[in-house]
């Protein structure tokens, strides 16, 4: 896929290619030094770095080393050791005075079109740094993101997990395979796992628990067929363009899919009907353990009295979240927006979601009250939020008071490293990599970034930038500039 994309697909990472070994590890090496400077970071931020400096007194546990003197030998105490590093707590903040002289000329840059705002505060006490539209409405595209995974984390809880079934269907040896609304279904076997690209349940594992349920009872044939009533309404939303869909930018939202519909994982193009694909696949893998669908498969829906054959799980959705952030994933997005509905006693629509998003996030003291939001994924051009309302949902999310949105925040893309954000800030704006965590926001015309970045004076900063006019000609330039305002605020000792 090319790298300048016009829409942020979510597609799945792929492997660099051409990198020597020497390249791959001077890569790591940074990558080591990257996460080592962010854990200092962050835990100094949330209190948790030891001390640097010794406490008053001694504590109560302390043993006292051997005498400095000895039979024969009379020996000084040696000196105290300077201080090699400040206290963290006495590390100097950012001043709004500096913050705009340094952001004065790249905020106002030709490149990002006549429409930016940008927002800049200290994380934590909100103390607000620099302001340029921040109240403006903006097209937020894939920063939108940020708040679906917000609100699925505060309705659903982090160690939620969706459940895919198989249960006996209404009449004898008859199966129904049930979506559950996993968004990372897969039907192959996964060796490899990581933070971003977990290992999803499979239907391999499913087919297996079912054909060795079936062997029990003596049963080796089999009718099948699959219930994605989960989601009710369109599957496409009307405030998309009419071309996503053909075009392979996004699937149609179902509860019951394999590698979020795509014919081939890790390949942008997708099947038609993902529920059926889903079941025709799961039949293929059970005729592999030597149980024989028999008949059309076709759309049903599972009795109300289930009889559990087998099931597989998610991973937690705080792993999920983390992902959809990462990698922009559309999908995950959209699917994550219905599963907050359904909690929050809504039908699980395109509306019925967006309705619990903005309830869920009121309820957590944002003003949401002038955002018009359409879908969960931010693919809509009719999307339209208050940039301050992006920075708001990144302070709670690095609130003490709301541990469980933590992940809105600490799985963000990592400037030169991850997801979204692993070929940017390497070239261009290089003094940002592995300093910024931030959420991109790609459609044609628009370009964002919204995260967290730490100071050259080790402060913790939160900010969002959107220029969502900007001619099409200076797409590069547009995401380069922003890169550039993410850089100056890691430099900065101001």
């Amino acid at each position: 896929m090319d790298r300048v994309r016009q829409v942020e697909t979510g597609a799945w990472p792929r492997s660099r290619r051409g990198r020597d070994e020497f390249g791959t590890l001077v890569h790591k090496l940074g990558i080591v030094f990257v996460a080592l400077t962010l854990v200092v970071g962050l835990g100094a931020y949330f209190g948790w770095t030891p001390r640097l400096t010794a406490p008053s007194g001694t504590p109560e546990n302390a043993t006292e080393g051997p005498s400095a003197s000895g039979p024969g030998l009379s020996l000084e105490r040696p000196p105290k050791p300077p201080a090699v590093l400040t206290a963290l707590d006495s590390r100097p903040a950012a001043t709004r005075r500096g913050v705009e002289r340094m952001l004065a000329a790249a905020a106002t840059d030709r490149s990002l079109g006549r429409h930016v705002g940008l927002v800049v505060e200290s994380a934590g006490s909100g103390r607000a740094l620099y302001e340029s539209g921040g109240s403006d409405l903006v097209t937020p595209a894939s920063t939108l993101k940020l708040l679906t995974v917000a609100a699925a984390l505060a309705t659903l809880g982090p160690e939620h997990r969706f459940d895919t079934t198989v249960v006996r269907g209404r009449g004898p040896r008859s199966l129904v395979l049930v979506g559950g609304g996993d968004p990372l279904l897969t039907d192959r076997d996964r060796g490899r796992e990581s933070a971003s690209d977990p290992r999803q349940a499979s239907l391999q594992d499913l087919a297996r628990s079912t054909a060795r349920e079936l062997r029990r009872e003596g049963v080796r044939r089999v009718q099948l067929g699959y219930d994605a009533s989960l989601f009710s309404g369109p599957s496409v939303s009307p405030a998309w363009e009419p071309s996503y869909v053909p075009d392979f930018v996004v699937s149609p939202i179902t509860s019951l899919w394999v590698d979020e519909g795509r014919e081939v994982r890790g390949q942008t193009n997708r099947v038609v009907d993902p529920s059926a694909e889903a079941a025709a696949r799961f039949a293929r893998l059970l005729g592999e353990e030597r149980i024989t669908v028999s008949g059309t498969i076709t759309q049903t829906k599972a009795p109300a009295a289930v009889d559990l054959v087998a099931t597989v799980q998610s991973r937690p959705l705080d792993e999920i979240a983390q992902h959809a952030l990462e990698q922009s994933d559309n999908e995950a997005a959209e699917v994550l927006l219905r599963h907050t509905a359904i909690a929050g006693g809504r039908p699980a629509t395109f509306k019925g979601g967006v309705a619990t998003v903005e309830a869920a996030l009121t309820d957590l003291g944002i003003d949401m009250s002038r955002a018009r939001i359409y879908d969960g994924s931010g693919l809509s051009r009719d999307d339209a939020v208050p940039l301050s309302v992006i920075v708001d949902v990144i302070q709670l999310a690095l609130s003490p008071d709301h541990p469980e949105l933590r992940m809105a925040a600490v799985g963000l893309p990592v400037a030169g490293f991850t997801g979204s954000l692993d070929y940017r800030f390497v070239d261009d704006a290089a003094d940002g990599r592995g300093l910024v965590r931030a959420k991109t926001g790609t459609l044609t015309g628009v370009h964002g970034l919204a995260g967290l970045v730490t100071t050259a004076d080790g402060e913790l900063l939160v900010f969002a930038a959107v220029a969502d006019e900007v001619p099409v000609v200076r797409t590069l330039d547009a995401r380069a500039q922003l890169d550039e305002i993410a850089s100056l605020l890691a430099g900065c000792g101001c």
